[in-house]
């Protein structure tokens, strides 16, 4: 019996957990990462904006490092869409947060944080970024997720990272939710 608890997403049933499939009982959710000096009204703000909306409007959950910058811009476009936005603050205050996040997990890990905002995604899409972006797309590959590069870090290694493998580059908004909702879905 449930007694007023709300659904549970889980049910017991024969001494083990049956756990659902995360495509049928939750929305995806995808990290989108990058700068938080970024200007708002800047033309990678832009383009975080309208990664923000598109993925809100397919129905995806955006989770991003809920400060300034793209985070903003990224939390702004999902946010104006009707969409969730999970941000994911370094400090110990969820009044870290910009007004468009829809939730906030405060941490209190500092930059520990950036495997916190990837692990988070099925998918991530890097836009612009400096130093902590790529942290996080190495965290990102080496959790599997793919990683979407929009007007992002460039990568290339020796061996079997010669062709930086899980990182696809996008050369737009429309193209990077494409390729990111594309990649959850295989």
């Amino acid at each position: 019996m449930n007694r007023g608890r709300g659904s549970r997403r889980h049910e017991q049933q024969g001494g083990s957990v049956e756990t659902p499939s995360p495509s049928s009982e939750r929305a995806r959710q995808v990290a989108v990462i990058g700068s938080g000096r970024v200007e708002l009204g800047s033309e990678l703000a832009r383009l975080a904006e309208e990664v923000g909306r598109r993925l809100a409007e397919a129905g995806a959950t955006v989770v991003c490092g809920g400060r300034g910058g793209v985070m903003e811009a990224v939390a702004r476009g999902a946010a104006g869409a009707g969409g969730e936005v999970i941000g994911i603050v370094p400090g110990d205050s969820a009044e870290e947060a910009n007004s468009f996040c829809t939730h906030v997990i405060a941490t209190g890990i500092g930059h520990a944080r950036n495997l916190a905002v990837v692990s988070s995604g099925d998918a991530v899409i890097a836009v612009g970024g400096e130093w902590g972006t790529l942290s996080e797309i190495g965290f990102a590959r080496a959790l599997g997720r793919p990683v979407v590069a929009l007007r992002s870090w460039t990568l290339k290694g020796e061996g079997p990272m010669e062709s930086a493998p899980g990182i696809v580059a996008a050369s737009s908004a429309e193209q990077a939710v494409a390729a990111a909702l594309e990649a959850i879905n295989r």
